[in-house]
């Protein structure tokens, strides 16, 4: 009898403990959602180095940036991250194995850069690689995340965007799973930008790992470009959420390679993706148009929606397609987009929304600023080629 109570009391034990184990790791997750949750409510807005400047950074021209954020307004429309990409990191790491800034470059190192984006109330990001170098082969974290991470900490960086290059055919999950372990452990809130290209199907299993995840290759400043990963983005808005962004890669509104009407419509599309919102350009010495396509605050509404939902395809005739998403407040934003190169009129049906049903709807134009009462239940209007026109759509009581 003693040894058939002593066998039970043994099974109990070891049940108990695997109950334990199996309950740990999901509690873990909360935490973690949670905290993305809390970092990234909305889609992160920002500026981003390599667009534009490519390996060609210095200490002087990020806070010059840091500073017409400010000046411009950019931060009074939602911009707050200031991000070193590429080649901010000295080509050796220091005699203890630590990442140090480019002594030259960056005279006064990442700490002094950071205090000085802090005091203007914005946040500095910097950049590295889930492999033994970066893209431009300056050293990267892989197994230095530990280090790395703390170091990141310690300089007060607020964002990561972590990269794919040279990562030896590691498995992606397990290499990323790392730095989000190790920027857990290293006492500060970092928000964890997955730059995995869309290689491996990210929106699958980085939600749990970071707060935003790249779903394309990189991003070029040309019309074709820009459409190609609207294209890839189809399908996917079921996998963001608050805290967990697709992301289609930077802005490049301002850089020169496609026309105003072009940046319009790329800009309005990220907007309804609620992509992040990271611009490329150079902010010292923005046109009047490209300052007033960042700063529409009207449509960076649409993609900071707290409903934190995506934004998706809702028809396709041809070049022509209208883009929709739903709004915490009961209202819709719809895109009608003409990828055509004529110009040409288009409509879509109010019906077609999960809208309330009403007699008038109002329908604002979010470019032209403009509103009317439509009681015919249809949005139209004129596209011009490559163009957009933007509306928010409001049920009437």
């Amino acid at each position: 009898m003693k040894k058939v109570t002593l066998s039970l009391l043994f099974v109990i034990i070891v049940f108990a403990l695997q109950l334990n184990i199996a309950f740990a790791q999901p509690q873990q997750e909360n935490k973690m959602g949670k905290t993305s949750d809390v970092l990234l409510p909305t889609p992160p807005m920002g500026w981003n180095s390599w667009n534009h400047f490519h390996r060609n950074i210095n200490e002087k021209l990020i806070m010059g940036e840091a500073d017409a954020m400010v000046a411009s307004g950019m931060k009074d429309a939602g911009y707050e991250y200031v991000n070193l990409d590429d080649c901010w990191m000295a080509l050796q790491r220091d005699k203890d194995g630590n990442l140090q800034s480019d002594p030259e470059r960056f005279p006064h190192g990442i700490k002094y850069l950071s205090d000085y984006v802090h005091k203007k109330g914005l946040k500095l990001g910097v950049y590295s690689s889930a492999g033994t170098k970066t893209c431009a082969g300056w050293p990267a974290s892989l197994d230095h995340e530990q280090a790395d991470a703390k170091m990141f900490a310690k300089w007060g960086v607020d964002y990561l965007k972590y990269d794919n290059c040279n990562n030896e055919g590691r498995p992606a999950i397990s290499r990323y799973t790392k730095m989000k372990n190790a920027l857990d452990a290293s006492g500060r809130q970092i928000v964890f930008s997955i730059c995995e290209w869309g290689s491996n199907n990210p929106w699958q299993w980085a939600p749990t790992l970071g707060g935003l995840w790249r779903t394309t290759g990189d991003i070029s400043d040309n019309w074709n470009s820009m459409i190609q990963i609207l294209d890839e983005q189809v399908g996917l808005n079921t996998f963001a959420s608050k805290g967990h962004w697709n992301d289609p890669d930077m802005l490049e509104v301002g850089n020169g390679g496609m026309t105003n009407t072009e940046y319009v419509t790329h800009f309005s599309l990220w907007c309804i993706l609620a992509a992040p919102l990271i611009t490329g350009n150079d902010l010292r010495n923005m046109s009047d148009n490209t300052h007033d396509i960042l700063t529409n605050k009207e449509v960076i509404a649409i993609d900071q929606d707290p409903a934190a939902k995506e934004g998706y395809k809702l028809t396709s005739n041809g070049d022509r397609e209208v883009w929709v998403k739903p709004l915490a407040d009961g209202s819709w934003a719809v895109l009608l987009l003409n990828r055509g190169d004529q110009g040409c009129f288009m409509t879509m049906k109010i019906q077609d929304l999960d809208i309330k049903k009403a007699g008038t709807y109002t329908v604002r134009n979010l470019w032209s600023h403009k509103e009317e009462q439509r009681a015919d239940g249809l949005v139209r209007a004129d596209v011009a080629p490559h163009g957009v026109q933007m509306f928010k759509v409001t049920a009437q009581n």
